[in-house]
């Protein structure tokens, strides 16, 4: 009796994979701008991995936006959009990230998106402006952007429409809105409401940036555990630029509890400055243990004058 069983070799397993990540990335790219479609219709059942820290490079010129990078879904594994410099589709567009967030089930993408207004993105601290709420970044007048020199790495030599304004992070690094340990952030009446002005879809440099970024194997989460080695770029797809930032790990912020450990030692090396004051109570009681001994001769002069009588 003859097996007929088929064994598929390793190589056309990989193909398929392939395969489907440049599917799914071609359909990304046939989006026109103009019709824009608000979610992209992918239900996971697996949470996206938290947001790596990463530097952010230096704007190659005047006029751009940064629009943060984000953990996408491929095929079978998530993989890492970076963060980029991207010229919006008009004059007076902001971007709106895109954001996973819990819903019938499963974790589903809600597309990013540019408008007058920064809108709702889920609550995520994307950094570098995006902290959860609007942006913090810059803002348009008179027909140029004005950045805030705080949260934008800014050549001053260059770009000399700048200011500079403090920015309060929250901190966490989580990357979905619902869901267990996501995070509880809902829209208001006013996030909602520019849902309804006039949006624009991602435009095609950030499309081929995705398009690249799901075709390259170190940026999938199973290959770098969270550490993408191309976490943000100068420009749109410049995956092999000079100027490419790879992710760090979390360490600056473990290291804060040990820079405050010498503030809780300082109580103790106060203890022995308290302490002199008891030391010193006993030498100044010492002079009234000797005045007795002064009054003994004054009582013996009278016990030598009696042989005289």
């Amino acid at each position: 009796m003859v097996n007929s069983t088929k064994v598929v070799p390793m190589s056309s397993i990989r193909s398929g994979r392939l395969l489907g990540c440049l599917v799914l990335a071609l359909a990304m790219l046939a989006i026109p701008r103009a019709s824009f479609a608000q979610d992209i219709r992918v239900s996971i059942g697996i949470a996206p991995p938290i947001l790596p820290f990463y530097d952010q490079p230096r704007i190659p010129g005047d006029g751009y936006i940064w629009t943060p990078g984000y953990w996408a879904r491929g095929w079978d594994d998530y993989y890492w959009v970076p963060g980029t410099w991207v010229l919006p589709p008009e004059v007076g567009f902001l971007w709106t990230p895109g954001y996973w967030g819990w819903g019938a089930g499963g974790y589903r993408w809600h597309e990013g998106w540019w408008g007058p207004h920064v809108g709702f993105y889920g609550g995520v601290n994307y950094g570098y402006g995006y902290n959860g709420v609007g942006y913090d970044g810059g803002y348009w007048s008179s027909g140029r952007f004005f950045y805030n020199t705080r949260v934008n790495h800014i050549d001053a030599g260059i770009i000399h429409n700048t200011y500079d304004r403090p920015v309060v992070s929250r901190g966490t690094r989580i990357s979905y809105n619902g869901g267990r340990g996501g995070i509880s952030a809902r829209p208001t009446r006013q996030q909602e409401s520019f849902t309804r002005e006039n949006r624009v879809a991602p435009t095609g440099d950030q499309s081929r940036h995705v398009h690249d970024a799901i075709l390259n194997p170190s940026q999938r989460y199973s290959a770098n555990r969270g550490a993408p080695p191309v976490a943000a770029t100068p420009r749109p797809a410049a995956f092999t630029d000079r100027d490419v930032v790879p992710a760090r790990r979390a360490q600056p912020q473990r290291a804060q509890p040990q820079r405050a450990q010498p503030q809780r030692a300082q109580p103790q090396q106060a203890q022995p400055q308290r302490a002199q004051p008891q030391r010193a109570q006993p030498q100044q009681a010492q002079p009234q243990r000797a005045q007795p001994q002064r009054d003994q001769p004054q009582r013996a002069q009278p016990q030598r004058d009696q042989p005289q009588r």
